[in-house]
């Protein structure tokens, strides 16, 4: 019988060592074969590469609105000047409702809220806040006595006023649907060992508050930064009893793992916030000294008019076939709005027509608002003319327009020519043509061959078209059409 012999020692080592590296091998393999998933951008990265931040607001007196032509509000200032720091342009969205804002926020519809969120624990868990803008806290707001201006002495008024958390018991308040002010009234409620009948309400806080001054409900509650700016408009109200501690008001983001943006903002508010420029910024909308702007006609949340030529404008731009809310921005570009004004150049009236404009269509500096209005209108049209037939999307023409009414039609032209020459789309003004146009203040570009009509200051010209077109988003938000 013939007896195999046993493998040697190291015919098993090298056997084993052969398996192992086989195994590490097709590990390998494995592992170079698995694609790694796709970095995604930081929101901060976002924002810089699309060249804007998308905001969600609200449109009250006090954050966002319209005066007299102008867009204005606190949270808008706060965040145009951090757009400015970042470069990038402000993309804002109205929303009132606080429930539909943090929804949108969520599934990534806007990089930030920005309309006056308190900080809460219960908040905190699914939004990452920046440092506070606002301190304030919630206060009560209740109608004076009947007759309260005829009254003697200052205890007849507080007589019928609510002073503590104890005089709540058994009240009917209407707040916010939404708001902090359901939880904190509820909170009180379980403090007192008593009933608060709490009234979740559709409309928003400014509306509240003026329902109450008419005798609508009795009370509601609001953050005390926005009461006393209201209360400017209803003296028959009194905001001093308080509902709860100090509170934070702040931006809200989404939660992420890169905190990019949250950091930014975090850096620029503690530096911003610290300057005469944001003190002054907080006087402008919460001193007591601030005049009512509310009040006007020309105040879009109360008033809802631009100026006392929107008829006029509505006319001509219906003549036209342009939005009235555009020309309305270019006429607050040229004269806000003011019928006399001159430029340095000879520019007059409330679209600062040339004199060879006027004379051309027979109006001269003592023709009515309207006809100044009705001839710049047409002029518009005559330059919409010149503008090639190959500009075909409505957006990309208006700019051209715009851009023809400011620094001529001679010098849009060269600004074509000058893109077809560097490979540019001469039939798109974003970031093909408007680079020519507004570079044609350098020698390169205003000597060369195809630029028949030379030097101009195109720079102007650039920013006048980008404030036209971002004054008139702020009016497409706040102005009905």
């Amino acid at each position: 019988m013939k007896i195999k012999k046993a493998p040697s020692e190291s015919l098993i080592i090298a056997l084993l060592i052969g398996l192992l590296l086989v195994s590490c091998q097709t590990r390998r393999q494995k592992t170079e074969n698995i694609e790694e998933p796709p970095e995604i951008p930081s929101v901060l990265n976002q924002v810089l590469n699309s060249r804007k931040l998308k905001v969600i607001t609200d449109y009250n007196t006090v954050n966002y609105y319209i005066y007299r032509g102008e867009p204005m509000g606190y949270q808008y200032e706060l965040l145009k000047a951090f757009t400015d720091h970042l470069g990038v342009r402000l993309e804002l969205r109205i929303e009132n409702n606080l429930s539909k804002a943090k929804e949108e926020l969520s599934v990534g519809k806007s990089d930030l809220i920005a309309l006056g969120m308190t900080v809460t624990g219960e908040r905190m868990k699914r939004f990452d806040f920046s440092e506070p803008i606002l301190i304030t806290r919630q206060v009560l707001v209740q109608r004076l006595p009947k007759n309260w201006n005829r009254m003697n002495t200052r205890d007849e008024i507080e007589k019928d006023l609510i002073r503590t958390s104890l005089e709540l018991a058994r009240k009917e308040i209407h707040v916010q649907s939404g708001s902090i002010y359901k939880k904190r009234l509820e909170i009180l409620a379980d403090e007192i060992g008593d009933s608060i009948y709490i009234v979740e309400d559709k409309r928003d806080v400014e509306e509240l508050i003026a329902a109450v001054s008419k005798g609508d409900i009795d009370f509601t509650v609001a953050d005390e930064h926005i009461a006393s700016v209201v209360l400017r408009n209803f003296p028959n109200l009194d905001i001093k009893t308080a509902v709860s501690f100090d509170q934070k008001i702040a931006w809200a983001l989404q939660k992420e793992e890169n905190k990019d943006l949250l950091n930014e903002i975090n850096l620029w508010l503690k530096s911003y916030l610290s300057t005469n420029e944001a003190r002054l910024l907080y006087s402008k909308y919460f001193s007591d000294q601030v005049r009512n702007r509310s009040r006007s006609e020309y105040h879009s949340f109360t008033g809802g008019k631009l100026s006392p030529y929107d008829d006029m404008i509505k006319k001509t731009a219906n003549e036209i076939n342009w939005d009235w809310r555009l020309l309305a921005s270019l006429i607050y570009q040229e004269s806000e709005f003011k019928h006399n004004s001159y430029s340095w150049m000879g520019a007059f009236g409330l679209m600062q027509l040339m004199p060879a404009v006027m004379e051309q269509f027979g109006i001269d500096t003592t023709s009515y608002p309207e006809e100044h209005i009705r001839v710049g209108g047409h002029y518009l049209r005559y330059l919409d003319k010149q503008i090639p037939e190959t500009v075909k999307l409505p957006q990309e023409r208006i700019k051209f327009v715009l851009a023809a009414y400011n620094a001529g039609i001679a010098h849009v032209l060269d600004a074509r020519r000058l893109a077809v020459k560097y490979n540019k789309d001469q039939n798109v003004w974003t970031e093909n043509v408007d680079f020519f146009l507004r570079n044609k203040s350098k020698p390169t570009f205003y000597n060369d061959p195809v630029s028949y009509y030379g030097y101009v200051r195109g720079e102007e010209t650039y920013l006048f078209v980008e404030q036209i077109l971002d004054r008139y988003e702020h009016y497409k938000n706040l102005i009905p059409d």
